[in-house]
């Protein structure tokens, strides 16, 4: 494992921010536990941002319905007094133990840690985007190419292509539109797009006063040479047309990948860890698996499943962080040392 920094050391180390990672920091914050959490997304939210962030959710207890967006949004407020610490756009790429139990772990951008426990919450998987692929692209990505809006990249006199026809490629498409860039061009397979309905107003208005371009088709050939300069697109009819461009943005959506925790011997059954229903372990001592990366009988992939399994994980734990300290179970109604913690009282 590279030794790129100095280590960040802490308690917990939680694998995910998406609904059963941020409940899990909740848990663990009420045993006095403060938290990081790593994603490979840009924000928290998991599963729910990614695929469903404004679709309802009807089987939260005790919340009618909620969006992915809302149960987000409600569960990082819930857990905001505790503290975490979050790391987005990364992944946890390397994971080791030392000799006195605690594992190191780097992540892909090479921050490090040394953790006395680790709670994998990744759902089924790592959220990344789905690449597109022609012939001679992938030597433009981090340059030219980008699969999300870098919100510190300089755009402006650029001629900026958008390809995608759902919400975050229309919402990129409108940003760089209200931004300095010379040109926004949105291409999409067909003129037909999948968005809420403000954001489709929005680009339909755009589009009326000339302030975005649309192209329809696919794009099927490079034109470039030291540089990307142009696309070649090709439409239903099969004719081709050259769209110039300084910096290409897609958004074909994200698919799951386990990625590195296939490699770091656990037991495993159909790309699932293996736990114990009482403490929810995993193989191997001190690493924990809840939410939908774990499998075990009976099991059901629920949101609210999976924070019951937060739950006793957090408890087991704590049997690993202060093997000394007998760990009581306390009411956040009754207990005036939780409601301290929760900021609720003085």
């Amino acid at each position: 494992m590279e030794r790129s920094q100095t280590p960040i050391e802490t308690d917990a180390l939680i694998i995910g921010a998406g609904p059963v990672g941020l409940f899990q920091v909740f848990e663990l914050g009420l045993l006095g536990v403060q938290a990081h959490v790593v994603d490979a997304l840009p924000f928290a939210g998991g599963q729910c941002i990614a695929l469903y962030a404004d679709k309802p959710i009807y089987d939260i207890p005790a919340v009618k319905r909620c969006t992915g967006r809302e149960l987000t949004e409600r569960l990082l407020d819930q857990a905001a007094p505790f503290k975490p610490t979050f790391h987005f756009n990364q992944t946890i790429d390397a994971l080791e133990r030392h000799d006195d139990g605690r594992y190191a772990l780097q992540t892909s951008t090479g921050t490090r840690f040394v953790a006395k426990t680790v709670f994998i919450a990744a759902g089924v998987g790592a959220f990344q985007p789905r690449k597109l692929h022609v012939e001679g692209l992938e030597a433009f990505e981090g340059t030219q190419l980008h699969y999300r809006l870098l919100p510190d990249a300089d755009l402006r006199k650029q001629d900026v292509v958008v390809l995608g026809g759902e919400d975050s490629a229309l919402e990129a498409a409108i940003a760089l539109c209200d931004s300095a860039a010379q040109s926004v061009t949105l291409i999409h397979r067909r003129d037909v797009f999948q968005a809420e309905a403000a954001t489709l107003a929005q680009v339909k208005a755009l589009r009326a006063s000339s302030r975005l371009r649309f192209v329809e088709g696919q794009i099927t050939g490079l034109r470039s040479q030291t540089r990307l300069h142009g696309l070649v697109v090709t439409d239903t009819d099969g004719q081709q047309s050259t769209v110039p461009l300084d910096s290409l943005l897609v958004f074909l959506g994200l698919s799951p990948k386990l990625g590195p925790v296939a490699q770091w011997s656990l037991d495993m059954e159909r790309k699932q860890l293996c736990v114990d229903t009482e403490t929810f372990a995993t193989s191997a001592p001190g690493i924990f698996a809840v939410g939908d990366i774990n499998t075990y009988p009976g099991k059901k992939k629920l949101i609210l499943c999976g924070f019951h399994e937060a739950t006793l994980a957090a408890f087991a734990a704590m049997e690993i962080i202060t093997p000394d300290e007998r760990v009581q179970l306390q009411y956040t109604t009754t207990s005036s040392k939780l409601h301290r913690a929760l900021g609720v009282s003085s």
